[in-house]
């Protein structure tokens, strides 16, 4: 697990490689990733958005932009976490991911931005 805090915002992920919806012939890796995400400010917090960029290691790069995660904005109030699971696709064994959530807080309605931790993905038997 890694985990960078940023303005009071932690951000942790674990990753988990699926070799069942994975097909290393045809050059197809999913890689699930859970995300905490913890206010350990003093005030409501809601996530806005996220700018991710994704690496694989046959440099296929690619950037996702957009509102939310997994479908919601969701509000975190002070001392406590938000967890989701999501999925990305790599057409090699070995990459990264890595980005930015942008925040609002909800008492001023000044937006910022929290980092998210750099993050390997990697299959079990590259690690070997």
């Amino acid at each position: 697990m890694v985990t960078e805090v940023t303005d009071g915002v932690s951000v942790s992920v674990e990753t988990f490689y699926q070799p069942n919806q994975s097909s290393p012939p045809h050059s197809e890796y999913l890689f699930a990733y859970r995300i905490t995400i913890e206010n350990q400010t003093a005030v409501p917090l809601q996530l806005i958005s996220r700018h991710w960029y994704i690496k694989d290691s046959n440099c296929d790069n690619r950037e996702v932009v957009g509102d939310g995660v997994v479908g919601q904005q969701p509000i975190i109030d002070p001392g406590q976490s938000y967890q989701y699971i999501s999925a990305a696709q790599l057409k090699s064994d070995i990459g990264k991911m890595y980005g930015t959530y942008e925040m609002e807080n909800l008492y001023n309605k000044r937006r910022f931005t929290v980092n998210i931790p750099t993050f390997k993905l990697v299959t079990p038997f590259k690690l070997n």
